[in-house]
């Protein structure tokens, strides 16, 4: 991966942040920026040990900052004490802000709930205590499969209150995928609800659960709770299920927290199973939410007066770090949206945004991408018909954002003063850990810029040496940091493997990214999965680069590229395309995909011009919406889909995507 691809670099927009939002921002300039990744330079530990003490309330201080005689089962403050519902929830009160609104919970039907931290914690110690009342102690894993609601977020700040292990299961995911966590994880007790709202509809959720344990290897849960969402009906099994308003009825309001070793495995999250065994990444306590704390307050720049708005569902690493965790733990207000982007129209995002006064909003270039789609056939809903001036600070997460994509969210959501911190990350990693921050960082669209202070993020070939800036490699992180995964619950081996290989010499961390720093800046840009760089005739050709190119046509939306066997090449181009007019057929078809191949041999070279195109009305996402690739892998090799596509939100879509355009 060591081809140069300076086409990826070409962007040459750069932003700077004015001077009136650098004198106001928790990191002011530069300057500031560059003190404190000097500071961690020079004294690593230090660095962190300090941002610890400072940001983090301990029950028993820590004496041991990094514990490496593990490697690569790293700890950090491994002797020290805490309670993350404690540092979210009652050291706030203890500040003095019991009565400032916690959540601004919107449903799908547009009403709004509000609750302050003092109410919050009540419900949680609540529940806390119903659950402790049920037998879950500390290190038990819960199974929550609930909705967007401020109910989930009490399910896993209870957990966390009482020491017990949360595994969330995103309420899109089938029977089968329930069951395949319940089984690794040995959780012993499931909190879910009878549905759950989402554009208009109610879903049901406590069926799955249902099905899941009439399935081998569930035989650990004892107990399921269930949250009343819409009274809608629902089979109780005497026994077992119980509804979550009963069993919190009468609980005391205090619940004296379980104080942890800052090693206690917080939660586990099971990045995808549908093609072999789900893993499960298991995250610590202090350092995870050490660094949810330093993101929030860095990244966004959250401020006491600030309104921060995260729409990731509490099913993701995004809706853990930014909405459960981080957010409270600063002692912010945010928004939980039960809803979808679409519903009751595509000005829903933008409406919030006006009626809550929202300052920071924290999204996925999939919701801008479908938002801008949306505005061209519904001018209506173009955010230029709403109040946008609350926001200050924009944020991009889950795949890189086209610089195109970028310059509509900065100009049309932002009104061409608002940062865009377009965040690199990971399930793994616990928090961004590439990122602008918004008083410091000139930005360039397409660009996550520089690595988070202290984070030591490379660009490196596949012996592990660093490459020339200017020139494309493996992402690689060189010293372990708090918020890091411990281990792959049950399967140390299969993390040694997956993030430490021997062929880097067992010691960096790999996050399964191609990047190229820019030639002059340093900055990187994310180029894709690995196994999406794509080899061309001896070429490697991103495939986020071509997607770039061709969503930067006029006539196109959205666009996803993969490779597929090809006999003299290696790998063909495959690129599946929405456009912003209606899905064209016959001879119009094959003019614009002329056209298209033409214009990405223009943007990047003819040696990336796609292979196939292949037009559909949308592509296929998960329910959060995240493209499914591997799916588009198996058309493009014309094969027939056999796994698991139960989270797919539009099946049809499939149909459209294996129809081959010339």
């Amino acid at each position: 991966m060591s081809t140069s691809i300076e086409s990826v670099l070409h962007e040459n927009r750069v932003f700077n942040p004015s001077p009136a939002f650098v004198a106001q921002a928790n990191v002011s300039g530069m300057d500031a920026y560059q003190a404190l990744c000097a500071e961690a330079a020079a004294d690593y530990e230090g660095y962190w040990a300090r941002l610890a003490r400072e940001n983090v309330v301990w029950k028993q201080p820590f004496s041991t900052v990094l514990d490496e005689s593990g490697a690569p089962f790293y700890q950090w403050f491994s002797d020290g004490k805490l309670n993350a519902s404690w540092n979210c929830l009652d050291k706030n009160i203890e500040a003095g802000l019991g009565d400032k609104v916690a959540i601004i919970f919107e449903a799908d039907d547009g009403k709004v709930t509000r609750v302050t931290y003092s109410e919050l914690l009540a419900r949680v110690a609540r529940f806390a205590n119903a659950l402790k009342g049920l037998g879950v102690k500390k290190g038990d894993r819960v199974i929550i499969y609930l909705p967007m609601s401020i109910e989930g977020v009490v399910a896993m700040q209870a957990c966390a209150r009482i020491g017990a292990t949360h595994s969330v299961v995103f309420g899109g995911f089938s029977a089968q995928s329930l069951r395949d966590r319940i089984e690794d994880a040995g959780a012993v007790l499931i909190i879910t609800a009878d549905e759950q709202c989402r554009g208009g509809k109610n879903l049901p959720l406590k069926p799955a659960v249902d099905e899941a344990l009439t399935l081998p290897g569930t035989g650990s849960i004892k107990n399921v709770v269930v949250y009343r969402r819409s009274g809608g009906p629902c089979n109780m099994v005497p026994g077992r299920d119980l509804w979550w308003h009963d069993v919190a009825a009468n609980q005391s309001e205090t619940c004296e927290p379980e104080w942890v070793e800052a090693e206690h495995p917080l939660f586990l999250l099971y990045t995808s199973g549908s093609t072999g065994k789900p893993k499960g990444v298991q995250h610590s306590t202090g350092g995870y939410l050490l660094h949810a704390i330093l993101t929030t307050r860095w990244t966004f720049d959250l401020k006491p007066g600030d309104v921060f708005w995260c729409t990731a569902d509490i099913g993701w690493v995004t809706g853990h770090t930014y909405v459960t965790y981080g957010p409270l733990a600063c002692g912010g207000t945010e928004i939980v949206f039960e809803g979808v982007p679409t519903f009751p129209d595509a000005g829903r995002f933008w409406k919030m945004i006006q009626d809550h006064k929202v300052s920071i909003f924290y999204t996925a270039p999939t919701a801008i991408r479908a938002l801008i789609k949306a505005a061209d056939i519904n001018p209506g809903t173009h955010p230029k018909h709403y109040d946008l001036s609350s926001l200050r600070v924009l944020g991009s997460v889950g795949e890189p954002i086209n610089p195109e994509a970028w310059m509509w969210y900065h100009d049309n959501i932002g009104g061409g003063r608002c940062p865009i911190m377009d965040t690199f990350w990971q399930t793994e990693t616990g928090g961004h850990v590439i990122t602008p921050l918004p008083g410091a960082t000139p930005l360039v669209p397409g660009s996550c810029t520089l690595a988070f202070p202290g984070i030591m993020a490379a660009v490196v070939d596949e012996a592990g040496h660093d490459v020339e800036w200017g020139k494309g490699g493996f992402l690689v992180i060189k010293r372990p940091w708090p918020s890091m995964i411990r281990t792959i619950w049950n399967d140390p081996d299969r993390f040694r493997k997956s993030y430490f290989p021997e062929d880097l010499g067992g010691k960096l961390y790999l996050a399964g990214d191609g990047a190229v720093r820019n030639a002059q800046s340093g900055y990187f840009t994310i180029m894709g999965r690995i196994d999406d760089v794509l080899s061309v005739s001896g070429h490697r050709l991103g495939t986020m680069e071509i997607e770039s190119a061709l969503v930067s046509h006029p006539l196109v939306a959205e666009a996803a590229v993969v490779g597929k066997p090809h006999d003299i090449k290696g790998e063909a181009i495959v690129a599946y395309v929405v456009l912003k007019t209606a899905r064209p057929t016959g001879e119009e078809a094959k003019r614009i995909v002329n056209d298209l191949r033409n214009h990405v041999a223009h943007e990047i070279g003819p040696i990336a011009k796609p292979d196939e195109i292949r037009f559909g009305d949308n592509l296929p996402k998960t329910r959060s919406g995240k493209i499914m690739r591997r799916l588009l892998r198996t058309l493009a090799k014309g094969e027939e889909i056999t796994s698991d596509i139960s989270t797919l939100e539009n099946p049809a879509i499939l149909d459209q995507l294996k129809e081959v355009i010339k």
